[in-house]
């Protein structure tokens, strides 16, 4: 197998270098070194096709001898469902929500690079997982200066085992990673391998002025982008989105809340609406701008007696806006103390109107007093 792996591993890095992905020497050379079977030995699982809902069934490094070549393909592979339960778990199909997975390949080496570490800077990472981008680090940087941070003890787990067998040694940190590592702060460069709604202030706090933080950011509605912020000496950030549409899997305390009890749709201020409810599915772009207007809203559709309602709940505000397709174009019928599509409409109206930026037009800050600030340049700021 050896020779396979060295092979699969220089076609990867061959691959990415040609995508524009892999940039520079020192990432390819760890690119080609470090093996990613290693971080997969546990298996992962695929998605079974046509399955309603999403199915999942494991593809294991015995069992299976598409394993290999999967494991330097260029795609996300989940290694965790259900929060606990890995490949060599389970003998059949689980209908699940994946919790931990291996990104893939071309996404860890872009934001690798966009990182922008050189020689001698410490860097923290919040998210673990199978411990291949923190292997692709180490190689890089050395071991002494790398932290890694895990919520989960038994993904941490498997990881440090991984990491061992492949020859490195970072920090390796089971806790919360919003929370950062302070204990060997300060760092010259955070990067972030799950989503957040929010930069955290720990970040900015353990990061020295003149360092990155690299996270995505998003919301609810699961439109969210790569931002770049550079640590100013008065404990503020600010930076650009790097456009690209990127996602993740959001960190586990910045999952949305369960929906409960859905409102009385009959109830509210109904209005014929300019936007109908194809923005909260079709473009990227516009999707995100209606997400700072309404970052803590969560869209589902609801049928029955012949018509289909799009639903924006925001359960910890306790407001709602349900569309209706009318003869005219779109209903909406509002309830509770906000008007989340009103909100929406102007958000999304203002930025038409400043000429639609595209989302490397974005800015994003930071600060102790006003928290998480996100506006388009030339437009309107819209706090996280």
């Amino acid at each position: 197998m050896r020779e396979d792996d060295e092979r699969l591993r220089v076609r990867l890095g061959d691959r990415l270098t040609e995508a524009g992905c892999l940039r520079t020497a020192p990432w390819r050379a760890a690119v080609k070194a470090v093996p990613r079977h290693e971080f997969l030995r546990g298996g992962f699982f695929e998605q079974v096709e046509g399955a309603s809902p999403t199915a999942w069934r494991p593809v294991l490094p015995n069992g299976d001898g598409r394993w290999l070549e999967r494991c330097y393909a260029d795609e996300s592979l989940v290694t965790q469902v259900a929060g606990t339960v890995v490949p060599g778990d389970l003998r059949g199909e689980i209908m699940r929500t994946p919790t931990s997975s291996s990104t893939m390949p071309s996404l860890v080496v872009r934001m690798l690079e966009e990182l922008q570490a050189e020689d001698g800077h410490r860097v923290l990472e919040i998210g673990t997982g199978t411990g291949y981008s923190t292997a692709l680090l180490c190689h890089r940087l050395g071991d002494g200066s790398v932290v890694s941070v895990e919520v989960d003890r038994e993904v941490s787990g498997r990881a440090a085992t991984s990491l061992s067998a492949c020859g490195y040694r970072p920090n390796l940190v089971v806790g919360d990673g919003l929370a950062g590592h302070v204990d060997a702060a300060p760092y010259d460069r955070v990067i972030a391998t799950c989503g957040v709604l929010t930069v955290p202030e720990s970040w900015i706090a353990q990061t020295k002025p003149g360092g990155i933080v690299l996270a995505t950011v998003g919301g609810w509605l699961y439109a969210s982008e790569l931002a770049r912020l550079t640590v100013h000496g008065d404990g503020t950030a600010s930076g650009r989105f790097l456009d690209g549409q990127i996602s993740f899997m959001l960190a586990r305390p910045h999952l949305p809340p369960p929906l409960g009890l859905l409102p009385d749709i009959g109830s509210g201020e109904e209005r014929l609406t300019a936007l109908g409810p194809d923005l909260l599915t079709s473009d990227w772009t516009t999707r995100f701008v209606a997400q700072l207007a309404a970052p803590r809203a969560q869209h589902i559709t609801l049928s029955g007696e012949g018509r289909t309602h799009q639903i924006l709940i925001d359960v910890q505000a306790g407001a709602w806006a349900v569309l209706t397709e009318a003869d005219r174009g779109w209903r909406v019928r509002q309830g509770g103390p906000i008007r989340l599509w009103d909100a929406v409409e102007d958000h999304v109206a203002r930025w038409c109107a400043d000429g639609a930026p595209g989302l490397d037009r974005f800015e994003i800050t930071v600060t102790p007093d006003e928290g998480q600030v996100i506006r388009w340049l030339g437009g309107r700021r819209s706090r996280g």
